[in-house]
């Protein structure tokens, strides 16, 4: 399973996602969409906004979770 990690480097920064909209310019409902890992894609533009606002690789916003067939995930 892949999962977006905006909300822990938020958490880790004490970043809010007013703060997040504010330092990258995009918009609030995507923000809101990635840092609660509801959305299913993302953009290059919005992925390169984020890690130039942040100063992050894009390793660093996403992450690879395995999961095994009679895992409840």
């Amino acid at each position: 399973m892949i999962r977006f990690s905006l909300d822990k480097i938020m958490n880790e920064r004490g970043l809010n996602q007013k703060d997040i909209v504010e330092m990258s310019g995009i918009n609030r409902n995507t923000i809101k969409a990635l840092a609660t890992n509801a959305n299913t894609r993302i953009d290059f533009p919005t992925l390169d906004a984020l890690c130039r606002s942040l100063k992050v690789l894009p390793g660093d916003l996403i992450e690879y979770i395995e999961v095994h067939p009679n895992d409840n995930a």
